[in-house]
């Protein structure tokens, strides 16, 4: 029963204790609110500078996987050593990580719809290249193979292209002329959207055949291979990367020996004959390099093996990255906060002595004034992330309306959530643990 009647006490004790520390916050309002101000400025920062950050590193990871998954690209990068137009046919027997291939083509020239006339960017393929960017039609069917190998003229719309010749109606079955020669529109592809998959939405795939005929050159400059997982892609680059070092004559010093017999490092790698004779590269015949300056180690690449997982892991890293710094800046704000918050409850002890003084007269105990103060801080830390969550949603929706991505982030929420509450706390111990140490006496002598 003793035991029942001073639990009750207590809690009677901590209903009151928490009512006056209410009617300390509300006794000075303009106090109160400029306390709270500097909780609200730095959670709305850490949330709306986080969001914005999460936002920019989402929109960069779905621009790249927009590209596809598991996808390889070599590219050259001097027209000396383009690619001959069916080597891919040669790579996906030779690298076992490798899939599917296509090479690939990219020309500009003039099309013309019925009356209307224009340029615009044409993409040349093969059969495969649904597949090796993940990318399906709406409406019609992609060219086959025998397309490619004949050189037929038929054409394949970006989602953008096709909406715009007939305000929306498909236009499958129609023609429209492509450098002075008509082309059969055989399908559509599906919408990726502004700035995803290299604006394809904007271009118009042809085989890629016809689309060196229009560009004028026998070889081309780009393939691109798919995996079918992320294993067998890094396996690739690594095929790849040696396949092309030894056809420029370039060999890695700590693997290679370039040896009289011609094996690299003594050794032979999966899926890579390497005693089987290499062909030029397009029409120059490159001079070997110097071992310790391999073209594959510096930014002047001759031929570039890129893994778009690769590419996606590290933007999404370096987003990450920046995401935090963003977050830590706008964390000084509510370290400010937690100073703010000390700075007046220290001069709410000086102000409310004598309070304090005749609480202590009547009875209040010293951890009834701790608690007070302590909860006068977290009221005010309460206050503040509650208004400061709402006003960096409302920023990071403004932003959305200007055509800027940003995301509400749960983690950026939790995190100021946590620092607000606990700066207070924290920042509200001393004060409240001087108001809790003041002598009755000298208290309600202090005016």
């Amino acid at each position: 029963m003793k035991e029942y009647e001073g639990s009750k006490s207590s809690l009677v004790r901590l209903y009151f204790t928490a009512k006056m520390a209410l009617n300390g916050l509300t006794s000075n309002l303009l106090r109160t609110f400029l306390t709270v101000l500097g909780i609200l400025i730095g959670v709305a920062s850490v949330v709306s500078l986080m969001g914005i950050g999460e936002g920019a590193r989402r929109t960069v990871v779905e621009q790249f996987e927009s590209l596809g998954k598991n996808v390889v690209i070599v590219k050259s990068n001097q027209p000396a050593l383009n690619f001959e137009p069916e080597e891919y046919i040669e790579l996906l027997d030779r690298v076992d990580g490798l899939e599917y291939a296509t090479s690939i083509v990219n020309t500009e020239t003039n099309i013309r719809w019925r009356r209307s006339r224009g340029e615009i960017e044409i993409l040349g393929v093969n059969e495969q290249y649904p597949i090796i960017r993940d990318h399906e039609l709406i409406d019609g069917n992609f060219f086959s193979s025998l397309h490619v190998k004949q050189r037929s003229p038929v054409a394949i719309l970006g989602y953008n292209v096709a909406v715009s010749l007939l305000n929306g109606r498909s236009p499958v079955g129609q023609s429209m002329t492509i450098d002075g020669i008509s082309y059969r529109i055989i399908g559509v592809l599906a919408r990726k959207g502004n700035g995803k998959g290299e604006g394809i939405d904007n271009k118009v795939i042809i085989p890629y055949t016809s689309a060196m005929k229009i560009d004028g050159n026998r070889t081309v400059s780009e393939i691109w291979g798919k995996s079918d997982s992320p294993e067998n892609a890094a396996l690739s680059i690594v095929q790849l990367g040696r396949i092309y070092k030894r056809q420029l004559g370039i060999y890695d010093k700590d693997t290679d020996t370039g040896g009289e017999d011609g094996n690299e490092g003594g050794g032979e790698e999966p899926g890579i004959p390497i005693e089987e004779p290499i062909k030029e590269v397009g029409t120059a015949k490159p001079q070997p390099q110097s071992q310790n300056n391999p073209i594959f180690d510096n930014s002047d690449d001759l031929i570039t093996v890129t893994s778009l997982n690769q590419l996606v892991k590290e933007a999404d890293n370096a987003n990450r990255v920046m995401t935090l710094l963003l977050g830590g800046i706008a964390a000084v704000s509510l370290l400010v906060g937690g100073l703010g918050i000390m700075n007046i409850m220290l001069v709410a002890v000086s102000e409310r002595t004598s309070e304090i003084g005749v609480r202590r007269a009547l009875g209040a105990k010293k951890y009834d004034l701790l608690i007070q103060f302590m909860l006068e801080a977290l009221y005010v830390s309460i206050i503040g992330c509650i208004i400061g969550i709402a006003v960096g949603i409302y920023v990071i929706n403004l932003f959305n309306r200007n055509g800027l991505d940003a995301v509400v982030s749960l983690q950026a929420v939790k995190i100021s959530t946590v620092v607000a509450l606990t700066s207070g706390l924290l920042f509200g111990v001393y004060p409240a643990y001087m108001a809790s140490n003041l002598p009755p006496v000298e208290a309600l002598n202090r005016k």
